[in-house]
């Protein structure tokens, strides 16, 4: 019934997150109107990340959130407005954590490697 239960509140967290990264991402893009540049994605990642931040810090220092609500704010609705932001929040706990190297390795992992695996993904559906 637990796990039930954690796996609604992260649907529930991630379709509100969700819902508002396109809602978000749509706005700044029709306010800005940089063409080709993704200004929408760019900022709802860098707001995700400030968010978590502020609120994974707030959490931490105080112990205020109880674990359902966590599961809510940080795994659904965090991590359905932007992935970016618990990327941005684990690699800065490595960081405080003074394990140097390994967040090295996640950034360069996620974010060469990510984007390696996108460039074959899109390369293989040409061939599929």
């Amino acid at each position: 019934m637990q796990t039930f239960q954690n796996i609604m509140f992260v649907g529930f967290g991630g379709f509100v997150g969700s819902v508002l990264r396109y809602l978000a991402s749509g706005w700044i893009h029709h306010i800005f109107k940089t063409g080709s540049f993704p200004v929408g994605t760019a900022i709802v990642n860098i707001t995700g990340c400030l968010v978590i931040g502020l609120l994974g810090g707030w959490a931490e220092n105080l112990q205020a959130l109880n674990p359902h609500t966590r599961l809510f704010l940080f795994l659904g609705l965090l991590g359905g407005f932007t992935t970016f932001s618990t990327f941005g929040y684990e690699t800065m706990a490595l960081l405080r954590n003074k394990e140097l190297l390994l967040a090295f390795i996640n950034v360069a992992v996620q974010v060469l490697i990510g984007f390696g695996a996108v460039l074959i993904g899109f390369n293989c559906s040409k061939i599929l």
